[in-house]
Formats: C-alpha cells, sequence, structure tokens
C-alpha cells in the first residue's frame, strides 16, 4: 500500500518539487493551501493533468483548529498520515528597528507554530502504526543569522529546537524527526530578485556559484521519508552550497 505524504505549501517553490518528487516514487501526495485560494484549483488540474494524482486542502496552518479539520479530511478521504513536510512559511523582511509587533507574530505563527500545529495531528497515529517521517523546512539563516531578518531566523532556528525534542521522544516509536536547511535555490521568489544583487552579494556567498535547484532539495526529503532514512533523526542537514559550514 502506498503511503501518504502531507506536503503543506505544496503549490509553487521548494513544495511543488517535493510534491512531485514523492509522487515519482509511488507516495500519496496530498498539499495545504491557504482558504480562499483562487489559484488553488488550476495548480492542482494543471499538475494532474500531467499524471500525478494530487489532493490538495485548504489549510491555514497558523491555526490550530484549521490544522485539525485539515488533517482530519486528509486522514477520512485519503488515510493515515506517514509522511509530513512542514514546508509552510512566509517572510516580512526589514529591521528589528523598524519590526512591530504584527510582522513579528505572522512570521512566528506560519513558519513555526505551524510546525506544532500540523505534527500534532500526526504523531500519535505515527507511533501508534510504529513508522513515521517528519521533515521540517528550515533555512540557512536559521542557523547564521541574517540582516532584517529577526523573525525569520527566530522561526526557522525554534524548527530544529523542536526537532530535535520530539526526535528523542518518538524514536523508539519507529518515528524520525529530521530538519533540512535549504540555503538559496532557484524559485520564482530567489529569481525575482535583481540581477545584479544575486551577481554582486549573493552568489559570491556560495562556493558552488551558483543556485540550488528545488529538485536537490526534493531529493533530500525523499531520501528523509525512505525506509533507508530510519537511522536519521534529530538531524539539521545543510544544503546550501557550501554558503555556511559548521
Amino acid at each position: 500500500m502506498s503511503r501518504v505524504a502531507l506536503v503543506t505549501g505544496g503549490m509553487g517553490g521548494l513544495g511543488e518539487a517535493v510534491c512531485i518528487k514523492l509522487a515519482a516514487l509511488g507516495y500519496k501526495v496530498v498539499t495545504t493551501h491557504s482558504p480562499g485560494n483562487s489559484k488553488a484549483a488550476d495548480w492542482l488540474q494543471t499538475m494532474n493533468n500531467m499524471g500525478y494524482g494530487f489532493k490538495a486542502f485548504p489549510c491555514d496552518v497558523a491555526d490550530f483548529d484549521s490544522a485539525k479539520a485539515c488533517v482530519d479530511e486528509v486522514v477520512k478521504s485519503v488515510g493515515p498520515v506517514d509522511v509530513l513536510v512542514n514546508n509552510a512559511g512566509i517572510t516580512r523582511d526589514m529591521t528589528f528597528r523598524k519590526m512591530g509587533k504584527a510582522d513579528w507574530d505572522a512570521v512566528i505563527s506560519t513558519n513555526l507554530d505551524s510546525v506544532f500545529n500540523m505534527t500534532k495531528q500526526v504523531m500519535d497515529g505515527m507511533v501508534e502504526r510504529k513508522w513515521g517521517r517528519v521533515i521540517n523546512v528550515s533555512s540557512v539563516n536559521g542557523q547564521k543569522g541574517a540582516f532584517g531578518q529577526t523573525n525569520y531566523s527566530a522561526a526557522k532556528a525554534g524548527m530544529h529546537g523542536f526537532t530535535k525534542a520530539l526526535a528523542l521522544e518518538v524514536a523508539r516509536s519507529g518515528v524520525t524527526v529530521n530538519t533540512i536547511s535549504p540555503g538559496y535555490i532557484g524559485t520564482k521568489m530567489v529569481m525575482a530578485i535583481p540581477q545584479e544583487i544575486l551577481d554582486s552579494k549573493i552568489l559570491p556567498q556560495i562556493p558552488v556559484a551558483r543556485l540550488g535547484k528545488p529538485e536537490e532539495i526534493a531529493g533530500l526529503v525523499a531520501y528523509l521519508s525512505s525506509e533507508e532514512a530510519a537511522f536519521v533523526t534529530g538531524a539539521n542537514i545543510s544544503i546550501n552550497g557550501g554558503q555556511h559550514m559548521f
């Protein structure tokens, strides 16, 4: 029987690449989209016309009740969640001096509270079935910090603290919990950065001298979702082209 993988924020960018990779490997793939997202139906139809067979459900990952309702519907419609990829996230970049409480709260709730909200809905089932994979998508900026991202860096660093603690609790139950920390990846958001900024400010920081590919991130997620990754838990795997080594 195919395992069920739930990828939050799977419509576009890294999330879409993860959905495609997991589907290609035989997982039943479900993703979430923001309630009221007018483009969700078109995205789903486009993907499924390509043969992926995705399912998509509305979910405000920052809201516990919405997360519960979403996962309940996934379990009812598709089956229990075996793999959870906590990928949804936002930015509200500005210096700390200019940052308001709303800017802080929005990023912490969407990027960090969401990890609790979604994982809480699936963990008991994974433990009971003695198998599960949770992959939390953090960032190189959660490891090294970034100017203008106190909110984002705090949230992304917090994700790995969550990973390590939960990994200890569920390790004996056949459930792994890991973090990945991508660097600059060639998504639409990054490619929207002016070329002169990429060439002068970003690429010189990356020893491999290029942006990462979404498919490369998806390949790492696929490995951590696999049977072969059963001995990897509590890890934070950097995938940043050598930009940050520690």
